[in-house]
């Protein structure tokens, strides 16, 4: 046998492995646990009350899309939204009052500049609170200082749970309803959904599928949800969170340093003995486009090198066990065919097949043609190349920017950090 061949085994090999052995990640059956809502609330004093958190920076453009979605929700119990408006230079608090003069409820209130707003002729939806807390103390991201100043405020009205949520998250009108459901019937700390990111341009169709993907491979969701959990993460987009668990977890704080807030904050959860949960949607979507190629690359390249904990040695492996996995079988197909080489060829053709096999159930969740499970190969250099670019810009000292603000030194936190 030739090298080739060999490498070509060798990813072929790896690939039923991953088939099989982890955790069966390419499934897109974990979804939010099925109750039914009268039993999970009514044995424990009907439905509870619920503070939603929005961090926001610089969101005026999506709030139109995603802030009613919120106020609308179809919630039987207490419920109000706190949007902390996170140093934006767009309006992006301005934006929120308007809504919610629009959408909201009657008696809301404008925190940072102290004025009140009314909705003439009763309720109309969730009420909301507008904040600014300033820019972040040393030692914090922005992100996270923001959901420590909102979650201070929703903890003041003693809520059984917080929904935390990006500003780009549009709900449908009984996602927090389901949400609580679930937690109750299933006696979980933290439910946490992967929101359907938005597929519309080209450059979506080919990367964000594989975005999910990925991370699924990465964090398998049976594993995470399992008896005895295996892996521990969560989405940010979507994170329901008993309040008296994030106390005992000290988050915010314990994470203020954590660029992938999402990954940490399950991990802090579970380290205080809490029991998460984490699926793929239905009801929640995010919204924000990424048009073209380069808004899908810095959105990846701002936090790949540090979900590698910015370790030299964890990105070698990686690019090299990307280039084994991904790129190796369309090489040998290619060129053992073209060389005579049958070994490569056919090692190659069949660890493409098994990976394209793999890909289908999420093209199908996202509704996308079943032929773009060919080009993975390809989707996966560029994701190679993304994350050294990554690790590029953090020795630049530009690592993990976003919005005009940057986190060299910060990375996936654990517990303690």
């Amino acid at each position: 046998m030739s090298i080739l061949a060999w490498f070509a085994t060798a990813s072929l090999a790896g690939w039923l492995w991953l088939l099989l052995g982890q955790g069966f990640f390419w499934r897109t059956d974990q979804r939010l646990p099925p109750v039914e809502e009268d039993g999970a609330t009514g044995a424990a004093g009907g439905w509870p009350r619920v503070v939603v958190v929005v961090p926001a920076r610089d969101e005026a453009e999506v709030l139109p899309l995603s802030l009613p979605s919120l106020l609308a929700q179809d919630y039987p119990g207490e419920a109000e939204v706190i949007l902390v408006d996170d140093g934006s230079t767009d309006g992006t608090g301005r934006v929120a009052t308007e809504l919610a003069e629009r959408y909201g409820a009657a008696g809301g209130r404008y925190g940072a500049a102290g004025g009140r707003y009314g909705v003439a002729g009763g309720r109309r939806g969730l009420p909301l609170t507008v904040v600014s807390p300033g820019e972040p103390e040393p030692g914090w991201t922005g992100k996270l200082w923001a959901l420590r100043h909102g979650m201070a405020l929703a903890r003041a009205r003693e809520p059984e749970f917080l929904l935390l949520t990006d500003a780009d998250i549009a709900h449908g009108p009984d996602s927090l309803r389901l949400l609580v459901a679930a937690a109750r019937a299933n006696d979980l700390d933290l439910v946490s959904q992967m929101a359907r990111l938005r597929v519309a341009s080209p450059w979506e169709r080919l990367v964000v599928p594989a975005f999910v993907y990925f991370f699924a491979q990465l964090y398998p969701f049976r594993w995470i949800n399992g008896v005895r959990p295996r892996a521990t993460a969560a989405a940010g987009g979507c994170v329901l969170l008993r309040t008296e668990t994030a106390v005992a977890a000290g988050v915010p704080e314990v994470i203020r340093r954590a660029v992938i807030d999402d990954v940490s904050l399950a991990r802090a959860v579970r380290g205080s003995g809490g029991r998460i949960w984490l699926g793929l949607a239905e009801r929640v979507d995010s919204i924000r486009p990424y048009p073209g190629l380069g808004e899908l690359w810095r959105m990846v390249s701002r936090s790949a090198y540090a979900q590698l904990r910015n370790n030299p040695l964890l990105l070698a492996g990686t690019v090299a066990g990307l280039v084994v996995i991904y790129l190796v079988p369309p090489v040998a197909l290619v060129a053992g065919a073209l060389t005579g080489d049958p070994a490569s060829a056919w090692a190659g053709g069949a660890a493409w097949a098994v990976m394209a096999g793999t890909y289908l159930p999420m093209l199908r969740y996202y509704r996308q043609p079943l032929w773009l499970a060919a080009l993975l190969p390809f989707t996966a250099l560029l994701y190679l190349l993304m994350t050294v670019d990554s690790a590029v810009q953090h020795y630049r000292g530009r690592g993990a920017a976003w919005k005009g603000r940057t986190y060299a030194g910060s990375y996936v936190s654990r517990q303690g950090d």
